[in-house]
């Protein structure tokens, strides 16, 4: 069409070919983009450059920067930045410092996100007093940290336990011109939550909330997660059903842990009510939404209806696993029906799913707890003999035989 392509039509196609992982078609590319004197800019190198430091490596990537300064294109922020991100991705912090404090001399300035990515790397490597003192040279640099720099900060301090000074972190940040948003507050809440403060989770989800920091819908996975491990499930449940109102909409993970909070406190019916209501909404259940009632039926006894939601999994073109199929056989041996139990393995087989240790686990305590230890034993040495089972879980069954 007689339109010669430019530096930004290349630039297009390598991105391209990098992003798919084939950079030796992408400098192949560049060899010919330079034979049509279509020159490389600063775009170009760094796209290599990053492509360079994912598949080959910091060597293969500074090999292009010197190509790159040859050819008289000068390296920016950005080119510099993929280049101290790589040699942190291969634990090479102390080059990484190296390469940060000689930027200076080459005319480029480091920025913030230059700082983050190293203070990001000291904090994996569990280095808190050298991320510390790191931020104490940005400030005296005059680098102002932004709320990505102290979110680094307040996630490592929650890993850590170190709530308390993952607080003060917090509570700087505004006097840095900084305001928290949801990544700085949920950390927070996931470390109240394993430490099964839910007290606390409350007051700062509240705290979040009043300072104009809405939550997202991980704050709140993260926190019905932690009040249904707690017992807390009509806490939870009265949580989401507040979330629309919220302006937060509730995904598949939201209902799923809730419906399995309430399936393993004994109100499945109110579980397959939230099914219901799910569907209505837009969301389709999986196989782990409807895994948790059947288990949820089969604890409560009632065991017909969790058969026949397995049969109507199939209707609705969802498989059922294993853990769903043994949800149902638990149910049945101890209803004392070890008999049926043993028949739909046989459905379960035959439906392609195959059986696992702990399938025949449950039909061998299943005899036993009909009274027929005997026969109970002959197939757990059978299986062992076999390989189905394991020594060690053997030893366990054996114990309640």
């Amino acid at each position: 069409m007689s339109v010669a392509p430019d530096v930004v039509t290349y630039n297009t196609i390598l991105r391209s070919l990098c992003d798919k992982g084939k950079l030796d078609q992408a400098m192949v590319v560049l060899d010919r983009q330079m034979q049509k004197q279509c020159y490389p800019d600063v775009i170009t190198y760094t796209i290599l450059i990053e492509a360079a430091c994912k598949m080959s490596g910091v060597g293969q990537a500074m090999k292009l920067l010197d190509e790159m300064k040859t050819k008289g294109c000068k390296p920016d922020v950005v080119t510099y930045n993929v280049l101290i991100n790589g040699f942190c991705k291969e634990g090479r912090l102390d080059d990484a410092i190296k390469f940060l404090n000689n930027m200076p001399s080459t005319g480029c300035q480091p920025n913030v996100v230059t700082h983050n990515i190293i203070l990001r790397s000291m904090c994996s490597m569990g280095k808190w007093m050298d991320a510390e003192k790191f931020v104490g040279d940005m400030l005296r640099k005059g680098c102002s940290p932004s709320v990505v720099t102290f979110n680094i900060l307040i996630n490592f301090l929650c890993r850590r336990g170190l709530l308390g000074r993952a607080i003060d972190i917090l509570e700087k940040m505004p006097k840095h011109g900084c305001t928290p948003n949801s990544l700085s507050y949920n950390p927070l809440l996931h470390g109240f939550c394993k430490e099964k403060k839910m007290d606390r989770a409350i007051e700062y989800l509240e705290v979040m909330v009043s300072r104009g920091c809405y939550p997202d819908i991980v704050t709140y996975n993260t926190l019905l997660t932690a009040l249904c491990k707690d017992g807390k499930v009509d806490f939870a449940v009265e949580i989401l059903n507040h979330l629309s109102f919220e302006g937060c909409s509730p995904v598949l993970i939201t209902y799923n842990t809730v419906i399995d909070g309430l399936s393993k406190i004994g109100k499945t019916g109110r579980a397959i009510m939230l099914i219901d209501e799910m569907k209505e909404k837009g969301l389709q259940p999986d196989i782990i939404t409807y895994s948790s009632v059947v288990s949820g039926l089969s604890r409560e006894g009632k065991v017909e209806e969790a058969i026949k939601f397995v049969y109507d999994l199939e209707k609705l073109g969802v498989r059922p696993n294993v853990l769903t199929y043994n949800a149902v056989m638990l149910g049945l041996c101890k209803a004392r029906e070890t008999d049926r139990a043993i028949d739909f393995l046989g459905y379960m087989v035959g439906k392609g799913c195959k059986p696992t240790e702990a399938t025949y686990t449950i039909l061998i305590e299943g005899l036993a707890h009909e009274g027929l230890a005997q026969e109970a034993l002959e197939l757990l040495n059978d299986l062992c003999s076999r390989g189905v089972v394991k020594k060690r879980s053997a030893d366990q069954v054996l114990v309640k035989l």
